[in-house]
């Protein structure tokens, strides 16, 4: 709490001492969500998978030293599609496991790892079509997988001639891109899961009322900065240098780790811009969406200077203290909407998908 006092004093706000906000425009808010971030984002992780299904099939049929640059350019555009847009935990990405066939992590125990390198080293042509691919472990056919193909120990070969690492890299990239196109179709039309979190009601089998929908909707940021802070950073990054585990790190190998908590926070960022969380706040709650987008800043200034590969960032002190203070940040931003921005709008705070809520 005092972090969020000297931020109002900061900005020269003043604390409500009470007051709610004017009844929520919960639907404008909502529709917003779904048209502005919801749509576009999983539309642009389409478009991105499906360069990357093009660019990894080039690269075997003609593979060389810029085909592989340009099959791992479109590996990180398609990671840090997903990234800006995983905070959406509900809906079709939660339907046949696509959630964690997209992106198998933490992997704590290096389960999924052992399981890449074990089709790699046996060469199990299974794993090189798509049907049968999909049929395997999740922690196989996504996002980690491919990263080990592209940049893991032996992909260097690709460039040359390695028929089969190329083929399994090809079918997990035909796998995404088929996964990101039907979660995109899904909430395409207003029939479908965009329907029902827009019109909510008694009938609606997911959402009764207005506060549900906008609860659903407000959950994706307290959520999706647990999942910052609690998963991503804190998963490598410990309280002491001595104990950070950079190897634990997602997607360290491709040097995406700082890119995706960038990403991730992006994503929460336009949420909370584009779905109109602010426009609606009542006058003595506007210091909320102040210290929310103070806070933001903050965080992408920190992120914005650090070294792309992770095992630099921990082994210079400057930096890895930057990094430290995004976690503070993180921490501070869910208050403030875990909190206060959803005791705004007249929500019950403390909802998440990380509690199992």
């Amino acid at each position: 709490m005092m972090r969020l006092l000297a931020l109002a004093l900061c900005l020269g706000l003043s604390l409500p001492a009470s007051g709610h906000a004017e009844p929520a425009p919960a639907a404008a808010i909502t529709r917003a969500a779904i048209d502005a971030v919801i749509r576009p984002g999983y539309a642009r992780f389409r478009a991105a998978a499906e360069t990357l299904e093009k660019d990894v099939r080039a690269l075997c049929e003609a593979p060389g030293p810029a085909q592989l640059e340009t099959a791992r350019a479109a590996f990180r555009d398609t990671a840090l599609a997903w990234a800006s847009i995983e905070i959406v935990g509900f809906g079709p990405v939660r339907a046949q496991n696509r959630l964690e066939r997209i992106l198998f992590w933490p992997d704590r125990r290096g389960i999924g790892l052992k399981q890449v390198q074990a089709i790699l080293a046996t060469e199990d042509d299974t794993a090189t079509d798509t049907a049968t691919l999909a049929q395997k472990s999740v922690a196989v056919q996504g996002l980690g997988a491919l990263e080990y193909v592209l940049f893991g120990t032996g992909a260097a070969t690709l460039a040359e001639a390695d028929a089969f690492r190329c083929r399994y890299g090809a079918a997990i990239g035909t796998n995404l891109a088929k996964i990101a196109a039907r979660i995109a179709a899904a909430w395409a039309g207003d029939d479908g899961i965009a329907g029902q979190l827009a019109r909510p009601g008694p009938d609606n089998a997911l959402f009764r009322d207005q506060d549900e929908a906008l609860g659903e909707v407000t959950d994706i940021l307290i959520h999706g900065l647990e999942q910052l802070r609690a998963v991503r950073l804190n998963g490598f990054l410990g309280e002491t240098p001595e104990k950070d585990r950079p190897k634990r790190a997602l997607l360290w190998r491709a040097g995406l780790t700082v890119a995706t908590v960038k990403a991730n926070l992006d994503g929460l960022r336009d949420l909370f811009d584009k779905a109109g969380f602010a426009d609606h706040l009542a006058e003595e709650d506007r210091w909320i969406a102040a210290s929310i987008r103070f806070e933001f800043a903050q965080a992408d200034d920190a992120l914005s200077v650090l070294p792309a590969r992770i095992a630099d960032t921990l082994a210079d002190p400057q930096a890895r203290e930057k990094l430290a203070f995004v976690r503070v940040v993180s921490s501070s931003l869910s208050q403030l909407v875990g909190e206060h921005l959803a005791a705004a709008y007249g929500l019950t705070a403390g909802f998440s998908s990380l509690d199992g809520d």
